[in-house]
């Protein structure tokens, strides 16, 4: 079965509390787990920070029912609260509305309440950050390859010298070179790896639009440039796809390949041709501290 949405873990939790002293979330995690018969593919999904999906969710289920009342933290156990044990003997259905309900009855008038949330149960407020982070970088890499695209081919020559350079290749500022012109034997750009430069790297850079994909003849040939030049480094950019012949073909040459998908989010990596707008930081509770 696919993960279950947050809003379906949370009476689960509650019969799990109702059978144990305490739990911890490690012991939350394979119980619940068990429970809804995940598989280990289920359990490792990742949400786009590289998190677990299902831990994530029982996490947020966890802290939310603790915050209204019907679990009691102890240290690192989580423990059922007698309000808690009566939702849980009377059977009653668990979702967000009814634990901001729950958090509005034992308000002392200090606490703001706020109406639950419209947003879908299958995501709590880390997963929707994480996921519009991801919208935002998606919309970003298509706007980076337009404007590529649109720009002339010796400005996305020399925009991948600048990647390459913020990624740390190259000596310093000055060790890569457009080389995109008449007699440049086939190679678009090099980067020197010392300051004699004597290790090199060359690079070959296609702006290709839509279904236009790059071809194993293009792999080919750009190997044969670099054995003119008695190099075996060499990187292949360009906007668009290889075709499964030519990743064959660089996979057996030792030529590295990097396709529009890949090039965009190195650039927004390495801050080449974006900005940062602003930043946000999601702080966590640090259970450490509390019990040093």
């Amino acid at each position: 079965m696919p993960v279950p949405t947050q809003r379906k873990i949370y009476n689960p939790i509650l019969d799990m509390a109702a059978e144990n002293v305490g739990f911890t979330f490690s012991a939350a995690f394979e119980w619940l787990g068990e429970h809804f018969e995940l598989t280990d593919a289920e359990r490792e999904e990742r949400v786009p920070s590289g998190a677990r999906r299902f831990d994530s969710r029982v996490r947020w289920a966890v802290g939310n029912l603790t915050r209204a009342g019907l679990l009691a933290k102890a240290g690192r156990e989580f423990r059922i609260t007698e309000v808690g044990r009566r939702a849980h003997e009377h059977g009653d259905t668990i979702d967000d509305r009814y634990l901001t309900r729950r958090r509005a009855e034992s308000s002392t008038g200090s606490e703001i309440v706020t109406q639950a949330s419209e947003v879908t149960d299958a995501e709590n407020p880390h997963e929707r950050i994480l996921q519009a982070h991801a919208d935002i970088n998606a919309a970003l890499s298509t706007d980076l390859l337009d404007s590529v695209l649109a720009s002339p081919p010796e400005f996305f020559e020399g925009l991948i010298i600048d990647l390459l350079r913020g990624m740390g290749y190259g000596v310093d500022e000055n060790a890569g070179q457009v080389l995109g012109k008449s007699g440049d034997g086939g190679v678009d750009g090099v980067v020197n790896q010392d300051p004699l430069g004597v290790e090199q790297i060359y690079v070959q850079a296609k702006r290709y639009a839509g279904n236009n994909s790059v071809g194993p003849d293009a792999i080919n040939s750009f190997f044969g440039a670099l054995g003119q030049r008695n190099s075996s480094k060499g990187i292949f950019f360009t906007t668009s796809s290889f075709t499964s012949k030519a990743v064959e073909s660089a996979e057996r040459l030792g030529i590295t390949l990097v396709d529009g998908r890949k090039l965009a989010q190195l650039m927004i990596r390495y801050g080449v041709g974006c900005r940062v707008e602003r930043k946000l930081e999601i702080k966590k509770l640090d259970e450490d501290f509390f019990e040093e």
